[in-house]
């Protein structure tokens, strides 16, 4: 069988970080002589070869190269493109890990659009990842059509052949940034690319001890020395004009702009800072017109003019302003309704933990912002006037992510808009009124949930600013409580958070929360050979629930199936089923799920003579006399011993 896709992976020191990477290679649904694992060791010092050498002898998937470092990733990817014998190649770093499905479904979809390039949906563990480009599949994509230029990082699948007919591979050497000169030609000159969102491909993580190359301190010369060399392919194969200030742009934004704003740039040093000033400014104005600027939002605009003005000290001064902005999400109900989870919030920007305030009107013409701010409160006023000119155009996404993962999906999202008044001197507030709705059998990008838990944000877009939030802390008094929901196979329970009081979603994992403990004998009814139980669930529609009953007299449980509905589970007991004794039932909510979980029920049913009813539970029985005196004692001599302490404390 011809190999489909060949993973090359670069090592250099893992340690057990690379544990996950190889358990999820051995994990892919492709089949197994369908796909290779070349893995390259950059001269590992730790025990990492060995482990290597060892894995290949065991699976005949994984080939082993070992080389003297190179220094960074580039050199190891070459030599694992060489090595190839794949029709596509995928690149994958030695402390991330794919999805199970990810060779299978990225090739599949890339044959299917005949791409040269497939990039799969990423979901970043402490790390961030693009969130735009991920809304929707793009079978046919584009640096025009889509925001391709969002995602440089080299977890792409790429067509060999097309590798080979360009002649493209990585730059080499000790060096930064060879993945974005690497991806943007292979974007350029791809016949296609496609984009597929909706299944988490890739995880990217970040290290416990943040020792991932990426998050190093760099030296800023070299770095922007790297940088122009990304930016000489955008030249090379664009014309001047709209596209290619917009690729440019992402440069200047995220490489540039984003690092000169807020704590990010107020945690450098003074001296790296302006070291790291200087080398932004002189890309700015060598390489950027006034095209690339004037696309970004209105804070990033100030800031890029500032940087070219050789302004450091105004950018600092609006960096602590923006240091003070945070988003803020306020539920305000969680309810069922048909199955589908309704969550009603609002959100809007504080200042200083206060609610961030406007000008009544826009003043400005907008024409302000492509002139150089005077000073930092010159700069903060007009990206104020601004934004108020473009509340219309403020968004509020909800999303839900999950925690073990950190794979997110967006939830639909009926938004309103209110400018409230904030204080008699004509200052505004704009608040983001939302009810986003949660349908758990499409709530992960079209299909159903999986199990696991789940934790709601909120993505605010105003101005100049695109910031997330959990939802919450709840404020409500009483907090809506909605019970479980039993949707699409699955068990879901809403709750809050202990510590934040914050939105989450159980999906499947919850025993306590879902109240099957909480039953009394009045929710328990038996006439004749029916069994009727009040449930405090959600239940759209009759489903199938299955009931278990087990007794210390019996060796083997007894199974009956019984039918889910709004706030009950039937069943029929048949004849004999449960012999003399007192049975404890549990329920299956979900009886057709992979791994199918029984809830105890807090009842009990004696059988009798084939007669069947319920069990009162007997009242806990309270502490002895002798029981009483130990626990007397033991605060007793609790009492002096702390006094003990104290005074040898006072001593001291």
């Amino acid at each position: 069988m011809p190999v489909k896709v060949s993973v090359i992976v670069p090592v250099y020191n893992p340690g057990p970080y690379i544990e996950d990477c190889v358990a999820s290679l051995l994990r892919q649904s492709l089949p197994a002589d369908e796909y290779e694992v070349i893995l390259v060791d950059d001269g590992s010092t730790d025990d990492t070869p060995a482990l290597l050498d060892e894995l290949a002898k065991t699976d005949s998937r994984f080939q082993v190269i070992h080389q003297e470092n190179s220094g960074w990733s580039g050199k190891p990817r070459n030599v694992g493109i060489e090595a190839s014998q794949g029709e596509f190649v995928m690149f994958v770093d030695n402390d991330d890990y794919l999805g199970d499905e990810a060779l299978e479904r990225m090739y599949d979809y890339g044959v299917a659009n005949g791409a040269d390039v497939i990039v799969g949906k990423m979901a970043g563990k402490g790390r961030p990842v693009p969130v735009e480009l991920f809304r929707h599949n793009h079978p046919k994509a584009s640096v025009e059509n889509a925001p391709l230029i969002d995602s440089l990082t080299p977890h792409k699948m790429v067509r060999r052949a097309f590798l080979d007919r360009i002649g493209l591979r990585f730059p080499e050497g000790r060096r930064r940034l060879e993945d974005h000169v690497f991806v943007t030609e292979a974007y350029l000159r791809a016949d296609n690319v496609s984009v597929l969102s909706d299944y988490v491909c890739y995880y990217h993580v970040k290290r416990d001890d943040a020792s991932n190359a990426g998050f190093q301190r760099f030296d800023p010369v070299g770095y922007f020395r790297n940088l122009r060399e990304a930016l000489d392919v955008v030249e090379r194969y664009t014309e001047p004009g709209a596209v290619r200030d917009r690729l440019f742009r992402r440069w200047l934004r995220n490489e540039m702009v984003e690092r000169m704003r807020s704590n990010r740039l107020l945690k450098l040093p003074e001296d790296y800072r302006k070291e790291m000033f200087d080398e932004i400014r002189g890309v700015v104005v060598e390489r950027f017109g006034p095209g690339v600027a004037n696309g970004m939002q209105e804070a990033q605009r100030i800031v890029a003019a500032l940087i070219a003005a050789d302004r450091l000290d105004d950018v600092v001064a609006f960096a602590e302003w923006e240091a003070s902005l945070a988003p803020s999400a306020t539920p305000l109900s969680v309810e069922w309704r048909d199955g589908v989870l309704h969550v009603g919030f609002t959100a809007e920007f504080t200042s200083h933990g206060k609610p961030m305030t406007f000008p009544a009107e826009d003043d400005s013409d907008g024409a302000d912002l492509d002139g150089t701010p005077t000073d930092a409160d010159d700069a903060i006023a007009r990206v104020a006037a601004s934004t108020v000119a473009r509340f219309g155009s403020a968004t509020a996404d909800f999303l839900v992510r999950e925690r073990a993962t950190a794979a997110q999906f967006f939830q639909p999202v009926e938004l309103t808009r209110e400018t409230l008044p904030a204080s008699d001197d004509g200052q505004v507030r704009l608040v983001l009124r939302g009810t986003a709705t949660v349908d758990p059998g499409t709530a992960a990008g079209g299909v159903a949930l999986g199990g696991g838990l789940f934790d709601v944000f909120v993505r605010i877009k105003l101005g100049g600013w695109t910031r997330e939030c959990r939802l919450g802390p709840v404020k409500l008094d009483p907090r809506p409580v909605p019970p479980a929901g039993v949707v699409a196979g699955r068990v879901v329970l809403p709750y809050w958070t202990a510590k934040q009081a914050t939105l989450s979603l159980d999906v499947d994992r919850a025993v306590k929360g879902v109240g099957l403990g909480r039953l009394k004998p009045d929710d328990v009814t038996v006439t004749g050979d029916r069994l009727r139980v009040a449930l405090p669930l959600h239940v759209p529609v009759d489903t199938k629930a299955l009931l278990r009953f087990t007794s210390a007299a019996v060796a083997e449980p007894v199974d009956i199936e019984g039918t889910l509905s709004a706030g009950f589970v039937d069943a029929t007991l048949p004849s004999g089923a449960l012999a003399d004794g007192t049975w404890k039932p549990s329920l299956c909510l979900a009886p057709e799920a992979d791994e199918p979980r029984f809830l105890a029920m807090s009842v009990s049913l004696s059988s009798k003579a084939g007669r069947v009813q319920v069990v009162r539970p007997a009242k806990p029985a309270g502490p002895s006399g002798g029981q009483k005196l130990v626990r007397k004692v033991r605060r007793t001599l609790g009492k002096i011993a702390r006094k003990a302490g104290l005074r040898r404390g006072n001593g001291a």
